[in-house]
């Protein structure tokens, strides 16, 4: 009982310390259907839960259709802050893209999703 006690214990502060001090109110958007060569763009809003100033160090897309943008000013606690994603739909057929954000001081990244159906123009 004690182990199991301990055991409980021991995966609960871990979890508690592995979750991030920024909250996104979304992590995925999807654009529905959009023609071919047209550029689609969604804001993704995030708040800082933490005493200290939040700066995004980096936001990498995995394609160069996907193009994230933000501000390196520090969001103080309480307050938010936005990346703006825009694709450009260069072939036809579904889609889903990742951006990782990443936040100076976290350890953990965040994954943003947008997808959505490219048609024909």
């Amino acid at each position: 009982m004690k182990i199991q006690l301990l055991a409980f214990c021991l995966l609960f502060s871990i979890a508690s310390f592995a979750q991030s001090n920024i909250s996104f109110t979304q992590k995925n958007h999807n654009f529905g259907k959009i023609k071919k060569g047209v550029h689609k763009s969604v804001i993704f809003n995030y708040t800082n839960n933490s005493a200290k100033p939040a700066v995004i160090e980096f936001a990498n897309a995995e394609c160069g259709c996907t193009q994230p943008e933000y501000k390196q000013t520090p969001v103080l606690k309480g307050q938010t802050g936005t990346i703006k994603i825009t694709y450009t739909s260069p072939s036809e057929g579904v889609f889903k893209k990742r951006v990782t954000v990443k936040f100076a001081g976290e350890k953990t990244t965040t994954e943003l999703f947008i997808e959505g159906e490219v048609i024909p123009n």
